[in-house]
């Protein structure tokens, strides 16, 4: 039987050991668990434990979710691609959406939202055709046109290093979108702080906190 509150506790002391080792303060990193492979009754556990972040990939599955759980004080993200036709069943219910990947999205939140929706600029660093997100390239012509959407608030980035990424290759990519993140932090564009950085998963958040994330994504670690 799984051990919510031991592996929570092991999850939250090894990222705070890399925060350590990285100079960095423990309440730095914000650590988001992704709950899309159990329902609502298992992510209440987990949630016992002193979770507060809870993130999920797909829009169904966090209604679901949230509507089960909407009475906890919990911060909800959706970090999955957002079709635009789900945008208005879902965009109002999001403390933060991480996965920002067109101009087009953009103006579909902008037309659906009722407050300032906190968005991470999804960024394909690695160049991998199936990854979703800007290349570097595209970016200054994105931000142009996000310009206008005084809805989405751009708090910063989100990347993903490939699955069979070395440990340099990850640690170069992480380490590309930080200096990408503080280039585009010193801006200081209206709406467009770039303050966050979200990036690392139960494989590789070490190496994404030694370069800068402050939200990581952790799934399977809690559930093993």
């Amino acid at each position: 039987m799984t051990d919510f509150q031991k592996n929570k506790d092991l999850v939250f002391e090894q990222v705070a050991q890399a925060a350590q080792a990285a100079n960095r303060s423990k309440d730095s990193v914000n650590i988001i668990a992704v709950t899309k492979y159990v329902d609502s009754g298992v992510a209440a556990r987990l949630i016992d434990t002193g979770i507060t972040h809870i993130g999920e990939n797909r829009v169904d599955v966090f209604l679901d979710k949230y509507e089960a759980l909407k009475d906890r004080p919990l911060t909800w993200h959706l970090i999955g691609s957002l079709q635009r036709r789900k945008v208005k069943n879902v965009i109002n219910l999001v403390d933060y959406f991480h996965a920002l990947d067109s101009v087009k999205l953009a103006l579909e939140i902008q037309k659906r939202a009722e407050h300032t929706i906190k968005c991470f600029l999804q960024v394909n660093i690695s160049g991998e055709e199936s990854k979703h997100g800007f290349k570097v390239s595209e970016i200054d012509e994105a931000l142009a046109a996000i310009s206008e959407c005084d809805k989405v608030e751009l708090v910063g980035l989100m990347t993903m290093a490939p699955k069979d990424a070395s440990g340099n290759e990850i640690n170069d990519i992480f380490g590309r979108a930080n200096q990408i993140r503080q280039e585009l932090q010193k801006r200081g564009l209206p709406h467009m702080p770039f303050t966050e950085l979200s990036m690392g998963m139960s494989g590789d958040f070490k190496l994404a906190i030694q370069n800068g994330a402050t939200f990581v994504r952790i799934g399977t670690s809690f559930f093993k």
